[in-house]
């Protein structure tokens, strides 16, 4: 049984990663849905919080039904962090995440995210001083090292155990890389073979089928798999993964009745949560995955990331149940 403080989360946990602008409650009651054991919310910004920024507020909802449930939080000012941490209990999140992973230049520039992996002696203070704040368990997502030259993340995993960490997601990448080539999931188990590691240790890039999340468990020997980009438009990976895991086989793909149902309830759960606007805006970068293998299925998709009002959206959801004849299965 994997375990984060008390939080049980059976033997091979499946996480959804914190994503900004994709992992938002409508997203994840979908995932739940399909067998997501965890969630965690976009990544928050510490200075945002702290000046009651609209976005970064809003990003604090959750709900029961999501639960357990982290939430995300980044920065590299300890004073703010602290803060943030303070309004971010009193939502009553099951967890408080840490976000040590962010590659993004405008993020990274200011000493958060990735760019904390330069200094590892800050980003273990900061990770004490926040599990010292609070009453929560408090985990971690960071990447290999800042570069290939400088991965060490055998002894920061340990370090940030011992200050009270009590789980890890590890991205197999650098922050040099990007989300470039192959994420390299080895280190990842050195950090779990280390005999003085006993917290949980997650792994994440790269698990984009069943047969990943299989190899991640059995071959390298992890306590559960963070799935981040394999789940965008396609919440049922979860369901697949699960089912692989027990049967060996792959459950069939979505119909385009269901395909079409769970972009729906999606733009519409977007628009009952963001708004309008907001809700027809970001949920178009979902479409693609949504729909992905449809032959001649160009025009649709043109339309469902172009239009901006949202009845046009429903409208081209019914041409398509309308239009597209699910495929004939042969045996």
């Amino acid at each position: 049984m994997v375990k984060i403080g008390n939080i049980e989360l059976g033997s091979f946990p499946l996480l959804l990663a914190p994503m900004e602008d994709v992992s938002d409650p409508p997203f994840r009651a979908l995932c739940k849905e399909q067998g997501a054991d965890v969630m965690y919310t976009e990544f928050i910004s510490s200075e945002g919080l702290i000046r009651d920024a609209a976005k970064s507020m809003m990003k604090l909802d959750i709900y029961e039904k999501e639960r357990p449930i982290g939430i995300q939080i980044f920065g590299a000012n300890l004073d703010s962090m602290l803060q943030a941490v303070d309004i971010v209990e009193k939502t009553k999140p099951d967890i408080i995440d840490i976000n040590y992973g962010c590659p993004v230049k405008k993020v990274v520039c200011k000493g958060a995210g990735a760019g904390i992996l330069k200094d590892i002696p800050k980003m273990v203070s900061l990770t004490k001083a926040i599990v010292e704040r609070t009453k929560l368990p408090v985990t971690v997502k960071t990447r290999l090292g800042w570069d290939h030259d400088s991965i060490q993340i055998v002894d920061v995993a340990e370090q940030l155990q011992d200050v009270g960490a009590q789980a890890i997601s590890i991205h197999g990448r650098t922050r040099a890389q990007m989300y470039k080539g192959d994420a390299d999931w080895h280190p990842i188990t050195a950090v779990k073979n280390n005999q003085r590691m006993h917290i949980p240790v997650f792994g994440n890039g790269d698990v984009d089928t069943p047969e990943r999340a299989v190899m991640m468990r059995d071959e390298f020997g992890l306590d559960g798999a963070m799935i981040g980009r394999a789940s965008i438009g396609n919440p049922w990976f979860f369901a697949q993964v699960k089912h692989y895991f027990k049967t060996k086989e792959h459950l069939p793909p979505p119909t385009i009745k269901d395909r079409v149902e769970m972009a729906r309830r999606h733009l519409q759960m977007a628009i009952d949560w963001k708004g309008d606007k907001l809700g027809v805006f970001e949920t178009r970068r979902h479409y693609t995955n949504y729909f992905k293998g449809i032959p001649h299925f160009r025009e649709y998709r043109l339309k469902m990331v172009t239009l901006d009002n949202a009845p046009e959206v429903f409208e081209v959801f019914d041409q398509v149940a309308s239009n597209f004849q699910e495929p004939e299965v042969t045996i």
